[in-house]
């Protein structure tokens, strides 16, 4: 008896794609139901008029989406059922403080009916392309954070990988990518107006002070963003302002704020106090000091560091909501000026 697994030979997509794509179709809407039993290998490769291998390679990748499972002498069967675990592939360019408070908070959301693999790229895009070829089909969501320079050809070829991704599958995190089209799910910064927005709601406590550093080192992907909020910023509030390329001693002065763009733990926060504390400078009186990004340990640095962050907690939950509801959205994450004793 034919089957009711179908394909289109005059299809550009690849028919053993075309082959999972069918067979968990016809899974989730009761076709085919747990414990039965789909054809062999030979007499799907017959019927369909395609090789063996293909069939093969199909089932492989259902059975390792835990669609199928087999038994020796009697083949392969539907293992499904609507209580098995989630697969998600969560592609990190790094690990850091804030990106395992985002992790944190997504895994706890989700609870434990889910299976999460994690891979970093480290801004490295060929090694981004291959997890993605080497993981298509595999997973049931695409969790990814897409930081890479900010070079034309390396970000088409971001865009170019994401492509392969259904939308139904993917969440962006942290940076959205405007030129990618569809109804996937993104959760993201507005850097330019976040850092404008934050710095204004710490307006009257930054006019205490002469001037605003801003000490923002190579390797920050997205500083010209940033520079350009700040700049619209101090331009708007008529607030005297220097960018530094380094922590120079000679230019930390009494009566001033520095603002670290890098992060939280990097050497510039060090250097910078050690500056200060030299000079016998008041760390939140004398001279303020505001990092970028929060983090847990930023509540006991310099008795309360004060931190102009997005919401990180906010982006996991909001990633995992999307993933339990089956509905997406591009959603801007919460960013705020979160004031302690170094300000």
């Amino acid at each position: 008896m034919k089957t009711k697994i179908e394909i289109d030979l005059n299809s550009k997509k690849p028919i053993y794609k075309q082959l999972v794509k069918n067979i968990q179709y016809l899974i989730e809407v009761g076709i085919l139901q747990k414990g039965d039993y789909v054809p062999s290998l030979n007499d799907l490769s017959s019927e369909l008029n395609i090789s063996k291998e293909t069939v093969k390679k199909a089932y492989s990748i259902l059975r390792q989406k835990n669609f199928l499972e087999s038994t020796q002498g009697k083949g392969y069967y539907i293992s499904f059922d609507d209580n098995h675990k989630i697969k998600i592939l969560l592609i990190l360019d790094r690990l850091g403080t804030y990106k395992q408070t985002m992790f944190n908070s997504f895994s706890d959301k989700l609870g434990t009916n889910v299976q999460i693999t994690i891979r970093l790229h480290n801004q490295d895009i060929t090694f981004f392309e291959n997890f993605l070829e080497d993981s298509l089909d595999l997973y049931d969501y695409y969790v990814i954070t897409s930081h890479f320079p900010l070079i034309p050809d390396i970000q088409q070829r971001a865009l170019n990988a994401l492509k392969k991704v259904p939308n139904r599958k993917l969440i962006l995190l942290d940076h959205n990518l405007s030129k990618l089209q569809g109804n996937f799910g993104s959760i993201y910064q507005d850097y330019e107006q976040d850092i404008y927005d934050g710095l204004e709601q710490g307006l009257d406590s930054l006019r205490k002070f002469q001037k605003l550093n801003i000490i923002s080192m190579p390797g920050s992907l997205y500083a010209p963003y940033l520079h350009n909020g700040i700049k619209a910023f101090c331009s708007d509030y008529d607030i005297k302002y220097e960018f530094h390329r380094e922590v120079d001693p000679e230019k930390i002065n009494k009566n001033e704020v520095f603002l670290i763009l890098n992060g939280q733990l990097d050497n510039e926060l060090i250097e910078l106090v050690e500056a200060a504390r030299s000079k016998g400078f008041g760390i939140g009186n004398e001279i303020g000091i505001v990092s970028y990004n929060e983090s847990p340990l930023n509540k006991i640095i310099l008795n309360g560091l004060t931190v102009l962050s997005t919401d990180f907690e906010q982006m996991g939950e909001l990633a995992a909501q999307m993933i339990l509801n089956k509905s997406f959205a591009k959603i801007k994450c919460d960013f705020r000026l979160i004031k302690r004793n170094s300000f």
